[in-house]
């Protein structure tokens, strides 16, 4: 079911019924999109024990506007990513693709608290973009461009997601085939594995985040 930008359904994935939820033509995630979005996942809590959960996700961010940031909007986003801590504690395996565009806020609480995430070889994922970033930190664009360079960490784009960990594969060719085999991976792991946040182990592996599991290791040592 398609409403404005926000959609939601089940499917059949490789005999396993799952709960789909997600957006569409790059919406921006507010206080009632939010809302809607918490209200499946605890629907399926609720009425479908066990059930997956599948984010389908194509948003432009946060939305920036009074309305939204006076009720509250971080209030809003913090509250669908407890009610998907709720649905991990009660056995839901979850799982996002970004098919189009994911940026900032708006993918954090929504694809990023998926036990793994996907993307599709055209899709874009950014954080913010370099001038917007010059114009807010005050670091000269050119010295930017420079950083994105040699760091994936100041770069937009699948690629750059894949190698800093957050991404566990980018998909091409046969979609459906991507998804039944990445919903066969997660029910296969034993639930400690699955919890585990193996981003920054990735990240180290695939030569993008080079320092952060050093330094988390170093804080965690000096605890």
């Amino acid at each position: 079911m398609l409403e404005d930008e926000f959609f939601q359904g089940s499917a059949r994935v490789g005999g396993t019924d799952v709960s789909v939820l997600g957006t569409a033509r790059q919406a921006e995630i507010g206080v009632d999109l939010a809302l809607r979005m918490a209200s499946v996942v605890l629907d399926t809590v609720r009425n479908h024990a066990g059930r997956p959960l599948l984010f389908l996700l194509d948003t432009q961010g946060q939305r920036l506007r009074r309305r939204d940031e006076l009720l509250g909007l971080n209030g809003f986003m913090a509250h669908l990513a407890k009610c998907m801590e709720i649905a991990r504690s009660r056995g839901h395996i979850s799982l996002s693709v970004v098919y189009g565009e994911a940026v900032s806020g708006g993918y954090l609480t929504t694809g990023m608290m998926a036990d793994a995430c996907y993307a599709l070889a055209d899709a874009e994922i950014k954080v913010m973009n370099l001038p917007a970033m010059s114009r807010i930190t005050k670091i000269p664009l050119e010295r930017l461009e420079a950083l994105a360079g040699q760091s994936p960490v100041f770069s937009p784009g699948v690629a750059n997601y894949l190698r800093m960990g957050h991404l566990r594969s980018v998909w091409a060719g046969n979609y459906a085939a991507c998804l039944a085999s990445a919903l066969d991976a997660l029910q296969s792991m034993p639930v400690t594995e699955r919890a585990l946040d193996t981003r920054m182990r990735d990240g180290l592996a695939r030569g993008g985040r080079s320092l952060a599991a050093t330094v988390v290791a170093r804080v965690l040592g000096h605890a």
